[in-house]
């Protein structure tokens, strides 16, 4: 099957090198560390009789932040972030 996957920077390296040290092609590479992290994740992580258990705790919002105004801070953020990229596209390369 053919597909199209995205790899890390650092993860495509260390493929590639562990394919040009061993030979082997760069997809037979992939399967393996794919069939070997598969294989280990069929099985439950052993916990040793532990349960992870969480604790919640109310932070609240720091003074001055108004939660009923989280929408505008939104659109702030987005009308910058477009304008960021607009000024940006306009640049010559």
């Amino acid at each position: 099957m053919r597909t199209t996957l995205t790899l890390d920077d650092d993860l495509a390296e260390t493929l590639n090198r562990k394919a040009r040290h061993s030979g082997r092609s760069f997809k037979e590479v992939v399967n393996a560390a794919i069939r070997r992290g598969l294989a280990l994740g069929e099985s439950p992580a052993e916990n040793h009789g532990q349960t992870f258990v969480v604790h919640p705790q109310a932070c609240g919002l720091m003074p001055g932040i108004d939660p009923l105004r989280f929408n505008q801070l939104l659109d702030q953020l987005e009308g910058e972030e477009f304008q960021s990229l607009q000024i940006g596209d306009r640049q010559p390369s």
